[in-house]
């Protein structure tokens, strides 16, 4: 008979309140022989709260291909393994990349048990779109290096989502004016879940006022939030109208085209006017 495979799983826990951990969270990590962790220290405390004692593997940038071939082995004899972050869901800006395609390519099958991610529950509270959005992880440590991995996002990419540490964030926000400009709207999400939680929302400027207002709010992590460019005026008004406009300019003077062309489309005439400027700028 054919020893049945185990499997790898991937297992979500909380970002901070510890009550977010879901029931089946606690099973996966009660039922498999051992669990996978970045930081064994860190992790043993959340295991301890919720009464598991399965034994730890240290599993970080450092060690997790090597680590890999090991707990491949385990999974190939039948035992299931489960992999955690120190905090939200694994592989996100966290280890585990490596482990889950080398499982996958040895035939090792591997389940995500979901739950909290830092990223998502940053969005879901931000007031930006949410439609669209690029994830771009830990931005880089030095600030010629953040302004072009800031500026290399596509510019229809929506809004913009990446980690940052407090020692950097003030820096940060000077390389996103200087990329985007001074009006580009943010939120920063502080301590997403903990007790001091906070969004502060508003531009580079205004979130830099609030920030140092209080030494002790470059504290703790961050996800910064930077919304879509605002939209175009040709962007925004159909071709229809355009197409109007620009037949009526070429023989009324452009108030009166604009003023026609709201009327006949049932647009507002000052964002018409403004298009029109626009094209003779």
């Amino acid at each position: 008979m054919t020893k049945q495979i185990g499997s790898l799983y991937v297992v979500a826990t909380p970002i901070g309140n510890l009550a977010d951990i879901s029931q089946r969270a606690i099973a996966t990590l009660t039922q498999v022989s051992c669990i996978a962790a970045e930081d064994t220290r860190h992790s043993g405390k959340l295991l301890q709260h919720l009464g598991i004692s399965n034994r730890l593997l240290a599993l970080h940038d450092h060690n997790e291909k090597q680590r890999a071939a090991s707990i491949i082995e385990k999974c190939l004899a039948g035992e299931n393994v489960a992999l955690i972050s120190d905090a939200g869901t694994p592989l996100i800006s966290d280890p585990g990349y490596s482990l889950v395609r080398l499982c996958r390519e040895a035939g090792v099958p591997v389940v995500p048990v979901p739950g909290p991610c830092a990223l998502i529950t940053a969005l879901c509270a931000a007031g930006l779109p949410t439609d669209k959005f690029q994830f771009i992880g830990f931005l880089a440590p030095k600030s010629s290096q953040r302004q072009t991995q800031l500026a290399a996002v596509p510019a229809n990419t929506g809004t913009i989502i990446c980690y940052d540490t407090a020692r950097r964030i003030l820096d940060t926000l000077q390389d996103v004016v200087a990329v985007f400009g001074a009006e580009r709207q943010l939120v920063l999400a502080k301590e997403l879940t903990k007790t001091f939680e906070h969004f502060a929302c508003g531009t580079a400027a205004d979130i830099t006022a609030w920030l140092t207002e209080d030494p002790q709010r470059c504290q703790g992590e961050m996800v910064l939030m930077i919304a879509p460019a605002p939209a175009k005026a040709d962007e925004v008004i159909g071709e229809a109208v355009q197409r109007t406009l620009k037949i009526l300019l070429a023989e009324l003077p452009l108030k009166q085209a604009a003023a026609l062309t709201a009327q006949i489309h049932d647009e507002k005439k000052n964002a018409l006017y403004q298009l029109a400027l626009s094209w003779q700028s």
